[in-house]
């Protein structure tokens, strides 16, 4: 069942008389995303050994699905950079520090999408801006739906998890610090992921 449009070379003309999926359509409105039923997370290099892994636990969004078309979709978060968790305190609050997101002056990390599109399957692709600190760059996410249920509560939810990674020095987050044994602390390669619930608000 696809949400978003697919991106193809069909004519406009073509595309508009295609019959909308039941199905889809009955997905069509706003969402809100349930932040104790979702998680946005990263994966670090650190030290060239390992990996560094970490969460943010505040944060908050909204979907708006379109299910007569889908490719007018969009998806919107904000995310509390103070609320950053990598298990391990000092760490925490060296990247809250202005070494790397500097909190105090710039305290939420922001996504907001300027297309959707289907690549297969459940499959999909949502480009758009994010933003961290005084720098917005575009940015591609792959996901997949997972499906749409309605909770014991009678809450209509639907679901999507996925991926990107991004070069963080291109986001102005170049601290460092070299090893003796040659490269350096931290890796500038980082990805991102993203487990989504989101419910559907009340009409």
């Amino acid at each position: 069942m696809g949400l978003f449009g697919r991106k193809n070379n069909e004519s406009a003309v073509a595309t508009a008389t295609l019959p909308v999926d039941p199905a889809l359509a009955a997905l069509t409105g706003e969402y809100t995303i349930d932040p104790s039923h979702s998680s946005i997370g990263f994966t670090v290099r650190h030290a060239m050994v390992t990996n560094v892994r970490g969460t943010f636990a505040e944060h908050e969004g909204a979907l708006k699905l379109d299910g007569s078309n889908p490719s007018a979709s969009t998806a919107s978060i904000d995310i509390t950079i103070a609320s950053i968790d990598t298990g391990l305190g000092d760490r925490d609050g060296h990247l809250r520090s202005g070494d790397f997101f500097d909190v105090e002056q710039f305290p939420l990390m922001s996504f907001r999408s300027t297309q959707a599109e289907q690549l297969g399957g459940d499959r999909y692709r949502i480009t758009g801006d994010l933003t961290i600190k005084d720098v917005t760059k575009p940015l591609s996410i792959d996901l997949e739906f997972n499906g749409a249920a309605t909770d014991p509560f009678g809450n209509e939810r639907v679901g999507f998890e996925g991926s990107t990674e991004i070069l963080r020095s291109a986001w102005g987050l170049t601290w460092n610090a070299a090893l003796e044994t040659g490269g350096v602390l931290v890796g500038d390669k980082v990805k991102l992921n993203f487990d989504i619930s989101a419910i559907k608000n009340a009409a």
